[in-house]
């Protein structure tokens, strides 16, 4: 099935909050980095995309209506160009407010991940996000460094992707932003809320103590 919506937003910016609306809207399954985590034929295909081989995007996807959230994020130009005809929808929120958690969560991990005591399975999967997310797409892990990458992807943002085409999201606008842009009804009951701090880390037993 082609993607009918493209997540162009960072990680940290509401990009699980916005994985449930898709999907409580129809537009599931929602790719995500957890989908990555948990099917087996994902790992493979993001392997070969950090050794440099040619991707084809509409296996990658192939049982997903939507996307969001890293690593589509790292490379969602070549996604949006591999379905042109799928929205885009950019999950943001202010800088300092993402660096704040990103701080803790993704980039901790990312800085920490050698010494975890992670399954060999995730352990390799995230040998290859570091090379897709951190290294190509962030270029670094301190604060300047991540700040001006999150900038740079909000501008190319705005700067290639057609208006029509385009919704700058945050999961604090509620359900009639998103549902307007993709022409559904609104659903009853408030826009799902999740992936906070300690979920993040439940995903790999707990946030470490040390920093």
């Amino acid at each position: 099935m082609p993607l009918k919506v493209i997540g162009s937003g960072f990680g940290r910016t509401g990009t699980m909050s916005t994985k449930l609306a898709l999907e409580q809207l129809g537009l599931g399954p929602c790719h995500h980095m957890v989908e990555v985590m948990q099917s087996p034929e994902q790992p493979p295909l993001w392997d070969a995309l950090a050794a440099g081989h040619p991707v084809d995007w509409a296996e990658v996807f192939r049982d997903y209506t939507s996307q969001v959230d890293f690593p589509g994020a790292a490379v969602w130009p070549d996604i949006a160009a591999a379905f042109p005809d799928a929205r885009i929808v950019h999950t943001e929120r202010p800088e300092d407010d993402w660096w704040a958690s990103f701080s803790k969560t993704i980039g901790k991990f990312f800085a920490l991940r050698e010494t975890l005591d992670l399954p060999p399975p995730i352990a390799a999967i995230f040998k290859t996000m570091d090379k897709i997310v951190i290294q190509d797409a962030i270029g670094g892990l301190d604060r300047d460094t991540a700040i001006a990458a999150y900038r740079r992807n909000n501008a190319r943002v705005r700067e290639t992707v057609p208006a029509d085409r385009l919704l700058i999201f945050s999961p604090v606008d509620g359900w009639d932003p998103l549902c307007d842009f993709l022409d559904l009804p609104k659903p009853t009951g408030d826009f799902p809320r999740s992936n906070a701090r300690d979920e993040f880390w439940a995903h790999f037993g707990g946030e470490p103590e040390t920093v």
